[in-house]
């Protein structure tokens, strides 16, 4: 059994392999910071962490991402990579989670239900922490249903060091095995890492030890990404069904009722914990004012597909002599049924979803390739930045240029005006992604007086004064 399992994960990681080299796709905006500021790191400078409108930094993706820049310019592509290699191992962490939980068909079809969700899937492509994170925790909690105590906690700080929503999970672990353990100060050392280690990093860097924390504020203030008491349930629900799909999620509630009730709330304490802690986590962060974002929902949404993989074949753990086998197989093959048709009617909408999707990362990352590269827009740079709508497309024009933070602007940050290279972008789905922004008015897609077009492209236009 073991050999198959391995066999399995093997031919996913050549699978995911297989389709890097195919289907090329590229980092989103947090991943491209991460990896202009590995590189600013590698290089002997100061990360850049304050840079206009930046997002806020994950000390281990950082690393990472500075590792992987020491390959050159290709370092995009890698991390894309690393995080579909990582899905990977959240899905064989969900197959080791739910079977060390409930036994392997449970396994196998929470691994079934996570691989379906076409959100995981996105999240990979664009080389996004939260994938890593999530193998992190999943795999802990995989350790920890097993009883391995020391294991669960040292992954779970790992994935302190990608988000900080891990450190109340292992506040929580501490808190459950710290009493019994022969381990505590190893234990104790493990839970408080992960924040250590990023105050300190913050202290060091910035002279901050809270700068991620009010970073985060400031720029959900600036970008009016704000929660609230009143947004936050409709978030909760809507963010969860938009991750796994409405009816994974609500057989994933029934799943919780129906192990509560055959086997108790201790005995599921590892995922009840997955789930209620992420939850409270996005409810308090929400009515603290942060960003309310679909990411920050994945490790709620993995749990509840663990649970839907009871709710559905949680039969295979009763006796054969249990009332409740019967009855219990029959509702899951009609419920089964139905998901199968159900989910063939949405993969085929989902499917053209996510091609269009990587259509247009690809196009418009060529494109931006191309319109730096072109010879009026090199000559340009020597009068002045480059000068872009928003900040959506700063690290990525950073990245490929290898410029310095003076040398990539937006138009509505500070700067020395007068000269240089402004990129303007052209089509419906373009101007919606990178010419608009939250708080940014429209006219900022404007070239400003004085400057000529020197080149264009299917996405992007440039003007030059000198």
């Amino acid at each position: 059994m073991r050999r198959i399992e391995l066999a399995v994960v093997a031919a996913a990681l050549v699978a995911a392999t297989a389709f890097w080299a195919l289907v090329p796709t590229y980092p989103a905006l947090d991943s491209y910071y991460a990896l202009v500021w590995g590189r600013e790191a590698f290089g002997g400078h100061t990360p850049s962490f304050d840079g206009y409108r930046a997002p806020t930094h994950h000390p281990l993706w950082v690393l990472v991402a500075g590792l992987l820049s020491l390959a050159g310019g290709d370092a995009d592509r890698l991390l894309v990579l690393v995080a579909l290699w990582c899905l990977v191992l959240f899905l064989w962490g969900m197959y080791r989670l739910g079977t060390g939980q409930f036994g392997p068909w449970v396994g196998v079809v929470s691994a079934l239900f996570a691989a379906s969700s076409f959100a995981f899937l996105l999240y990979a492509v664009r080389a996004f922490v939260d994938v890593p994170f999530l193998a992190g925790v999943v795999w802990a909690g995989a350790f920890a249903v097993r009883k391995q105590t020391l294991s669960a906690a040292a992954l779970l700080a790992l994935a302190g060091l990608l988000r900080p929503e891990a450190w109340i999970l292992a506040a929580l672990w501490w808190l459950w095995t710290v009493r019994d353990s022969r381990h505590r100060l190893a234990l104790t050392a493990l839970a408080v890492a992960a924040p250590v280690l990023w105050l300190a990093s913050d202290l060091v860097i910035t002279g901050d030890a809270l700068f991620s924390f009010h970073r985060t504020s400031a720029l959900a203030d600036e970008l009016r990404h704000t929660g609230g008491a009143a947004q936050v349930p409709g978030a909760l629900v809507s963010y969860v069904a938009g991750t796994i799909r409405a009816p994974i999620a609500l057989l994933g509630l029934v799943g919780v009722g129906l192990a509560w009730w055959r086997v108790g709330p201790r005995s599921i304490a590892v995922p009840l914990a997955l789930l209620l802690a992420g939850s409270l986590t996005f409810v308090f962060a929400g009515m603290a004012g942060f960003s309310l974002i679909q990411r920050y929902l994945t490790v709620p949404a993995a749990a509840l597909c663990l649970f839907a993989g009871y709710a559905l074949v949680g039969f295979t753990t009763l006796p054969r002599d249990d009332r409740l086998r019967r009855p219990w197989t029959r509702a899951a093959a009609v419920v089964g049924a139905l998901g199968v048709a159900a989910a063939v009617v949405l993969a085929a909408t989902s499917v053209g979803r996510v091609r269009t999707e990587l259509r247009f990362v690809r196009q418009s990352h060529d494109d931006l390739v191309a319109i730096l590269r072109a010879p009026a827009v090199r000559a340009g740079r020597s009068c002045g930045p480059i000068v872009l709508p928003t900040d959506r497309l700063v690290p990525d024009t950073r990245w490929i240029l290898d410029a310095p933070r003076r040398a990539v602007l937006a138009r509505t940050a500070p700067r020395r005006p007068g000269a240089g290279v402004e990129l303007f972008v052209s089509g419906a789905r373009a101007l919606d992604r990178f010419g608009f922004a939250a708080g940014i008015p429209a006219s900022t897609n404007l070239p400003s007086p004085g400057y000529r077009l020197v080149a264009r492209n299917r996405t992007f236009d440039a003007w030059v004064r000198c």
